[in-house]
């Protein structure tokens, strides 16, 4: 019987494949909103990421009680899938490295990231992955956290693509707020919002740094938050403009309705995933030799593209056709 070499051993040998992670991340504070979104994630399926927030999240004076909860929480039951992370404080704060201690000893080992806020230069980033490198190894964590980092701050768009060099790298995230509002007026609120979030020259230019530091690097670029919490066909056409116009494979979701706005916007096109499928079999057969495809020749450059493709496609939650499943994502094959 002849076997059939997986993608991801015949496409990615010697080289690092790039993330592929749900295209929308929630943000949840408190602990009953943190457990509804695990209660959501659980009954509408595995399609976004959680980010249990200690940044906005805990009270003044209540930093310690609260990241102990977050423990406590992705420890339970309720987190059946693991697939959520933690923001913690910037690194200005006086809690972050209490943070850090108690989330990576308590759930080093199951948390899906760490995002770090505010950093107005790389050397902050870097001193902090350190220091959660050095907490990870005291408590025998062998595992690389994945890092997120916000770019919000004039320093650190300066600095994004040192930043996105830094190891455990896995997302840029552009924070919109907290960037207008460092520019002291001159950008106005309604660039806040669609359109002037995406036509305002200093906002284009710094989502299309953060898009091309990401890329460059291997680590996914995630779009900001659309603040209008209950129009979902505002949020669907944001995360369209985000996704098509400038590149980003992800986006911030602050209210449930928007997820599935998200991941619709941000899903494959159904004709290009059929035409994964299809190529990738093929291609299987063909020992991932190059091969002709309705008129048209594929190797392992466009092979590369439809693994990669197909893999976004199953992570939002599209069927895929019956053999590409048997063959790609079955248990035996993850």
């Amino acid at each position: 019987m002849i076997t059939l070499t997986h993608p991801r051993d015949a496409l990615f040998d010697g080289e690092l494949s790039f993330p592929i992670i749900p295209s929308c991340e929630h943000f949840a504070g408190s602990e009953k909103l943190i457990l509804k979104a695990l209660s959501l994630q659980d009954s509408i399926g595995p399609i976004f990421d959680i980010t249990c927030d200690c940044e906005d999240g805990a009270a003044a004076g209540t930093e310690r009680e609260h990241a102990e909860m977050i423990v406590r929480v992705l420890s339970s039951e309720a987190n059946k899938h693991k697939m959520a992370g933690t923001r913690i404080h910037d690194y200005s704060h006086s809690c972050w490295r209490q943070d850090v201690d108690i989330l990576v000893a308590g759930a080093g080992n199951i948390l899906s990231y760490i995002t770090l806020p505010k950093a107005t230069k790389a050397e902050q980033v870097s001193e902090m992955i350190g220091y959660i490198q050095d907490i990870a190894k005291q408590n025998g964590i062998t595992r690389e956290i994945p890092i997120h980092v916000l770019i919000e701050t004039h320093g650190a768009l300066h600095d994004v693509y040192q930043i996105a060099g830094l190891p455990w790298m896995q997302v840029l995230d552009f924070g919109l707020m907290d960037f207008v509002s460092a520019h002291n007026g001159a950008i106005p609120a309604s660039a806040m919002r669609s359109p002037g979030q995406f036509e305002h020259k200093l906002l284009a230019r710094a989502k299309a740094e953060v898009v091309s530091a990401a890329l460059a690097n291997g680590v996914v670029p995630t779009h900001n938050v659309t603040l209008d919490l209950k129009n979902t066909e505002i949020t669907n056409a944001d995360a369209s403009r985000a996704r098509n116009d400038f590149g980003f494979l992800r986006m911030w979701s602050i209210y449930p309705t928007q997820i599935t706005a998200i991941v619709d916007a941000m899903k494959p096109d159904y004709s290009e995933v059929i035409d994964a499928c299809n190529i990738l079999l093929a291609a299987q057969q063909a020992d991932w030799g190059p091969l002709q495809y309705e008129g048209e020749l594929h190797d392992r450059a466009t092979y590369r593209y439809f693994w990669q493709l197909l893999q976004q496609a199953q992570k939002t939650g599209i069927e895929l056709p019956e053999q590409a499943q048997k063959a790609f994502f079955s248990e035996e094959q993850s």
